[in-house]
């Protein structure tokens, strides 16, 4: 396979996420459409080691090996069947099938991933030479495919990310309901924050938003710490990662200073999140301290803050989480100028925060439905142009 061969991609996403993954791929002059969960995108392998390395808030980037409609099992069999997999399967790939199926004549999830299964089998044994009375070894390169299924219509893809996109590789250690990377990178990037402001987050936790606000702060790639699961193909051409890779490294800004700070009650999280901003080199960029988020006080003006407080979803925790929005309020609300942006799935945390939000916006952290309530500061006065 040529280094110059086009492929059909989908870089997928949690739901109310996937017009910033557009946005992102757009920024690097990747163009795509967004649909709901994903953004469908073409490109090369040098597209797909680009947008692994360089996507902060999707799930996976994925290659797109058919399309096509399928209301019986024979029919799904004959078009998986018809797909060029020895385009991508060597005789000794290991290839399990995944699969899911909405509102689709074929509805049985597991009998459409083994008749897939079946099909590429066949295919292969085919394009090989291989006698059907031998299995095929699956000993060789991993790769995961997936065949859903949606109102009859079906896609099959092969997963070119490995483990999910929000394993950057820097979480040593990780507090008791932790946030997503990619997450914390989307309530970042849904921020008016820029490098030249104070950033806050009062309940820092294992400290995920700060360092993934001192990556896009530093320009860094957030997977220039990790592999990917298509360095490992033999077709995959490794001299694409190498030049992505350094090229990341030439447009990473190191020497910009940063002013991030995180802060929480629990000084083991504190901890914690130390270790892991070491652990991605960012030790220098983010202060990280024990406070009680009643005791902050600031002079600086025109700041971000963003909170990921608990949610007070285990039982009895409703009180100490209600009366900790309730604090949120009396600290954060005299500073007129800070932005703040607070993620919680409890729908009443205006009432207690004691304002009305700017504006909200409905987001899932994993299958959790949460609302990002946002505060907009008061905007910094025009600096008088020079004459």
């Amino acid at each position: 396979m040529t280094k110059e061969k086009t492929f059909k991609l989908v870089a997928t996403a949690a739901s109310g996420l996937e017009a910033l993954v557009g946005k992102e791929l757009r920024d690097l002059g990747i163009p795509c459409e967004v649909e709901n969960g994903k953004a469908l995108f073409e490109g090369t392998m040098e597209t797909i080691a680009t947008a692994n390395l360089w996507l902060r808030t999707a799930d996976r980037i994925k290659i797109i090996v058919g399309e096509f409609d399928a209301f019986s099992f024979d029919e799904l069999f004959e078009k998986v069947k018809a797909l060029p997999w020895e385009d991508y399967l060597p005789m000794d790939a290991e290839f399990p099938v995944a699969g899911k199926s909405i509102k689709s004549k074929l509805y049985s999830t597991p009998d459409c991933q083994s008749i897939t299964k079946k099909a590429i089998v066949n295919r292969l044994r085919e394009v090989y030479h291989r006698p059907a009375t031998v299995p095929l070894a699956e000993t060789g390169a991993f790769f995961q495919l997936e065949v859903a299924l949606l109102k009859d219509h079906v896609t099959v893809t092969i997963d070119t990310t490995g483990p999910s996109l929000f394993k950057r590789g820097y979480r040593i250690e990780k507090g008791g309901a932790p946030l997503k990377e990619n997450m914390a990178a989307a309530l970042v990037a849904l921020t008016n924050w820029r490098k030249d402001r104070p950033f806050y987050d009062p309940v820092c936790g294992s400290g995920t938003i700060c360092i993934e606000a001192a990556l896009i702060g530093h320009n860094i790639a957030p997977g220039f710490n990790r592999e990917f699961v298509c360095e490992t193909w033999d077709w995959f051409d490794t001299a694409v990662f190498e030049k992505v890779r350094k090229e990341a490294d030439e447009k990473a800004d190191y020497d910009i200073e940063l002013d991030i700070m995180g802060s929480d009650i629990n000084g083991k999280m504190i901890e914690i999140a130390k270790a892991n901003a070491e652990e991605i080199g960012l030790g220098d960029s983010i202060t990280f301290k024990q406070l009680a988020l009643r005791d902050f006080t600031t002079d600086k003006e025109y700041g971000v803050m963003v909170a990921n407080p608990p949610y007070g979803e285990r039982l009895g925790e409703e009180e100490s989480v209600r009366k900790l929005y309730k604090e949120m309020g009396e600290v954060f609300r005299p500073l007129k100028t800070w932005s703040k942006y607070i993620l919680t799935s409890d729908l009443t945390f205006e009432q207690y925060y004691g304002a009305r939000a700017t504006k909200k916006r409905k987001l899932y952290n994993g299958a959790l439905r949460t609302d990002l309530f946002q505060y907009w500061g008061e905007r910094p006065p025009r600096k008088p142009r020079e004459e």
